[in-house]
């Protein structure tokens, strides 16, 4: 089973109802794929995990880097896992308060372009991150 975590940026504004849209659009395409994960969104900037068969993950991953609503898509981190760490599809509207209380807390990745930088820097922070937001949902 394969882990994806990548970050991306709206192409624009998205309001609450979008964001609900969008979820339950996510849920209900990728149950039918077997993939799960979890979706950050804040002031325009996705986190995404996705977890799932290796082929139906790198498909899901196609179809976001074609989608008109996401730019500068960005994968941060890729592993093969036994366990899924989200069975369960969550989203997260973090405040900015609880953000900036996260260990290794980002505001953006845009530091990390492919051309100018290391997205392996970035590892550390997306892990911290997303274990943060696992033990919240819990």
């Amino acid at each position: 089973m394969l882990s994806l975590t990548y970050s991306s940026v709206a192409t624009s504004t998205l309001e609450p109802a979008d964001l609900t849209a969008l979820l339950t659009q996510s849920r209900a395409s990728n149950e039918h794929t077997g993939i799960t994960g979890m979706l950050l969104f804040r002031n325009g900037y996705f986190l995404q995990v996705l977890e799932g068969p290796d082929a139906q993950v790198r498909q899901k991953m196609r179809t976001i880097r074609d989608d008109p609503r996401h730019t500068k898509v960005t994968v941060l981190l890729e592993e093969v896992i036994q366990d899924r760490e989200f069975p369960e599809w969550t989203m997260g509207f973090p405040s900015e308060q609880e953000l900036e209380d996260v260990p290794g807390y980002r505001a953006t990745f845009d530091d990390l372009d492919a051309h100018d930088g290391d997205a392996m820097s970035a590892v550390p922070a997306v892990r911290q991150l997303v274990r943060w937001f696992r033990q919240r949902a819990a």
